[in-house]
């Protein structure tokens, strides 16, 4: 087994995670197999608990693990499938070492935290490492570490330690270290300052850890002399120095390292070189073209995003990637419009007039509305506020986990006048129960009492637009992260007034996916579609959104349509390989087909092969 470690200096938020990310993708672009594991330092046991403000978006896995956000951008980056164990925390690791002395397993020894805590390190990573996530069979090639937090901090000491240790445990070429530093430009001499990296490499090695490759974070392209100055200081060669400069999306950032090298400086460290050569050159022309792509959309598509966590973008990350990927897939430019829910508010319009003007001017020139997850009552007057908006204004809607449910409440107090209705989430007491806490909840316990992770949701109504969205799938699997879910006792009531149900769980009484069919699109989910969306795999309820607020909805549908697509032979006639000449009925004309003579096939095999576009054009239809 091989091992990558990233470590960060000088300073927070250089971008481990996606230098990480990136690692992965040019690696397993040269053929290897790549899981990951994300360290975070914090004693919490896991992400469920903490504040989006305080550290971002909660990232749900399959397994129902509430991790930290960078383990999603792993699973987009690399389209792998994670576990709960792929993202070490401080708690978790003190949690096991407790649970162990308290059986008795250290024998009576004091436990300390060399070798006790550091041994318990080494040993998940060793397990969780061999673990495959990508959908085969037998272990990976090469895990990729990131360690969290900025070297020096003293939460990560123990894993600093651990890290030493096993660098040596697992011996020579199975461990390379790719430290992620920063080079400022100061304005008032305007060069590039190579101190910073300097001094956070001497830390690094003061701690008993050698870089082997320097990931140089910059706004410009790093100049040959700072290299060679890096490289002098530093020690480390200026092959194994690669610059990662501002770029216009990060989907450029595994091109800057492959046309670095720096596959090649990692392999190397590695001994997964054969012959001095690669195992094969990186083949990443998708990921090109579809960075390319994003850079040259103009037509723009305006989302209002309301929430209560606006001021921080990266408390819905999963959501804006899940934006990004639907966009450049429909060739619209994204543009999100931040809308704070609490200045939708009446209340708003007293104490702060100009933001109240401001968030609905927003709201009224979008093309589409998202209201995503959350928790709390704080701005939940505001989202039903943006949701009817959106239903009487026909403007395409999409709500998640709260933002389904907020569209219920809406729905009930507007089209049937239960001027009472609520979730008992915000009023305990209300007489219009339409969201109601999930019986097997805990109210005193928080962490990881939701129901979380991925639950199959089927399909109850035939020919609804999420339905077709999923390319007609009787059911779908998505990641679930809630307390509260709408009430099954008011489903028929709703449905009579013009609410369908149309996703319901196993038994038929847990509501997975809310529409309204005579609206353009006004669809609310009550789990979280963003968490499985892939740059080259949109979350489809995503694309559905960013296609209806384009006018793109309907030729979207007829795409997604398997039986649309079956009819649409039609409309290729260029392949005669019919005796009635252009086809009429797909079936008449296969039987037709398939009675050719031996000789006529393989003259019209040849021109097939000339033609290969429509010949798996026509194949892709039977």
């Amino acid at each position: 087994m091989k091992y990558v470690l990233v470590t960060g200096g000088v300073v927070s938020g250089l971008g481990k995670g996606v230098t990480a990310s990136s690692i992965g993708v040019v690696l397993k672009a040269c053929g290897l197999r790549v899981t990951t594991i994300k360290i975070d330092p914090y004693l919490n046991t896991d992400a469920g608990t903490m504040s989006p403000f305080e550290h971002g978006e909660v990232f749900v896995l399959d397994d129902g693990g509430e991790v930290d956000l960078d383990l999603g951008n792993y699973e987009r980056f690399l389209d792998i499938k994670l576990t709960r164990d792929n993202n070490i925390t401080t708690g978790k690791i003190f949690q096991a070492v407790i649970n162990k002395e308290r059986r008795g397993d250290y024998l009576g020894k004091t436990v300390q935290v060399v070798p006790h805590i550091t041994d318990e390190i080494q040993d998940w990573i060793e397990r969780v490492a061999v673990v495959p996530v990508d959908g085969k069979e037998g272990p990976p090639d090469v895990c990729v570490i990131e360690l969290g937090g900025t070297i020096g901090d003293i939460e990560s000491m123990p894993f600093i330690e651990a890290l030493g240790q096993f660098s040596y445990r697992v011996g020579p070429g199975n461990f390379c270290l790719v430290h992620v530093s920063l080079v400022p430009v100061l304005n008032v001499v305007g060069e590039q300052k190579t101190k910073p990296t300097q001094h956070s490499v001497r830390g690094l090695r003061g701690l008993g850890l050698a870089p082997d490759v320097l990931a140089c974070r910059s706004t410009e392209p790093l100049e040959e002399h700072v290299k060679a100055k890096l490289s002098q200081f530093c020690h480390v060669p200026v092959s194994n120095i690669v610059n990662l400069h501002d770029v216009t999306n990060i989907w450029h950032i595994p091109l800057l390292l492959r046309d670095q090298k720096a596959h090649e400086a990692i392999l190397k460290v590695l001994d997964l070189q054969y012959d001095g050569k690669v195992p094969r050159e990186p083949e990443l022309t998708k990921w090109t073209k579809r960075a390319t792509k994003f850079d040259k959309l103009k037509t723009p598509v305006k989302i209002a995003m309301v929430g209560k966590y606006t001021g921080l973008s990266d408390s819905y990350l999963s959501v804006i990637k899940a934006l990004l990927h639907a966009s450049v897939a429909m060739e619209r430019k994204l543009v999100v419009e931040w809308v704070p829910s609490c200045d939708l508010e009446d209340s708003s319009a007293k104490e702060t007039p100009e933001a109240h003007k401001k968030a609905w001017k927003l709201l009224k020139g979008a093309d589409g509305v998202l209201v995503p997850g959350g928790f709390g009552d704080r701005g939940v007057q505001g989202k039903i506020l943006a949701a009817k908006y959106a239903r009487e204004n026909n403007v395409p809607y999409l709500g998640i986990c709260l933002g389904m449910q907020i569209a219920v409440i809406e729905f009930a107090r507007s089209v049937m006048k239960l001027r009472g209705a609520n979730s008992t989430e915000f009023d305990p007491a209300t007489t219009s129960p339409c969201v109601i806490f999930m019986p097997e909840g805990s109210k005193t316990q928080m962490g990881a009492t939701m129901r979380l992770g991925s639950r199959r949701t089927y399909f109850h109504v035939s020919g609804c637009k999420s339905a077709k969205l999923y390319g007609n799938a009787s059911s779908v699997d998505e990641r679930h992260r809630h307390r509260y879910e709408v009430n099954p006792d008011m489903v028929p009531d709703f449905e009579k007034a013009g609410l369908q149900f149309v996703g319901k769980d196993e038994s038929g009484k847990r509501m997975g996916i809310v529409e309204l069919p005579s609206h353009k699109f006004f669809i609310g989910a009550q789990f979280h579609p963003e968490f499985k969306s892939r740059p080259g795999k949109p979350s489809p309820l995503f694309l559905g959104l960013i296609a209806a607020a384009s006018g793109q909805l309907e030729p979207l549908l007829q795409r997604s349509n398997p039986t649309t697509k079956a009819c649409s032979i039609s409309k290729v006639p260029k392949l005669k390989l019919y005796p009635t000449g252009p086809v009429n009925n797909p079936l008449n004309s296969l039987v037709n087909g398939l009675l050719f003579v031996s000789d006529q096939l393989r003259e019209e095999k040849a021109k097939i092969q000339q033609a290969p576009s429509s010949s798996d054009t026509w194949f892709r239809h039977f």
